[in-house]
């Protein structure tokens, strides 16, 4: 049937501020999955998935290790997750994912973020039901039936494979997402992860174009001020930037 899965947009990082704020958040993400759970990566698969993420973001390796080092210690921030849904521009379902010492700061800023954004925050729950909760792989390929089979002898549970533009992509259910992931690597040892995320993943995606597209553009750059917000999924197909 066909997800045409997208992953959620992130801006380059051009200036030294951006740079500082991705810097930030994977900083944050991996001190929470580190203290969450051992702080060593061989030992902690969630730590070690996030690494290779932060990687591929171009994260320094200083940074990477502050984080661990500090989930090491005594004490710390106490972090807790937070998620926000509601309607973006053009009517697209939305949903927020935070991490947040300050859950009133936190509910502000994303607040804030959608009336500027010229969206509407819902209740929780409001438009998870346009979604489906997986874990997502997606890599450089074309053998669709051998990524079935791979995951199939392993007994994951797959969901679906979606092969497009010389791109696979498997859904497999988020307790399956090591088992999948470990599987595609000993049947394909050449393979590097695009995407290797838990997401939320819209059953249709929304086309926007002119004023619609620009108003989420905007609408997503507000969010990702935020520094608490640590993931955006939407419905929305955006045009592609020249």
């Amino acid at each position: 049937m066909g997800r045409s899965f997208e992953n959620r947009k992130h801006s380059i990082a051009k200036t030294a501020a951006q740079k500082s704020k991705l810097y930030s958040k994977y900083g944050k993400m991996l001190y929470v999955v580190a203290k969450n759970g051992v702080p060593e990566p061989e030992s902690n698969p969630a730590l070690k998935n996030m690494i290779e993420k932060a990687k591929k973001e171009q994260v320094p390796a200083h940074v990477i290790d502050k984080a661990i080092e500090k989930a090491k210690g005594a004490g710390g921030e106490d972090y807790s997750e937070s998620r926000y849904e509601g309607m973006g521009p053009g009517g697209v379902p939305v949903i927020v994912d935070c991490l947040t010492d300050n859950a009133n700061r936190t509910i502000t800023e994303v607040r804030n973020s959608f009336v500027k954004g010229g969206g509407k925050l819902g209740n929780s729950g409001s438009v998870a039901h346009f979604f489906d909760h997986l874990a997502v792989l997606s890599f450089k390929g074309e053998d669709e039936d051998g990524v079935l089979e791979a995951l199939l002898e392993a007994d994951v549970n797959v969901d679906e494979v979606e092969a497009e533009d010389g791109q696979l992509t498997a859904f497999v259910p988020p307790s399956d997402f090591f088992k999948a992931k470990s599987a595609l690597q000993e049947a394909f040892p050449e393979i590097e992860f695009d995407v290797q995320e838990i997401a939320f993943v819209a059953h249709a995606n929304t086309e926007l174009t002119g004023e619609d597209a620009e108003a989420f553009e905007k609408f997503l750059e507000l969010l990702e001020d935020c520094d608490d917000v640590q993931n955006v999924y939407h419905g929305a197909t955006l045009p592609e930037s020249e």
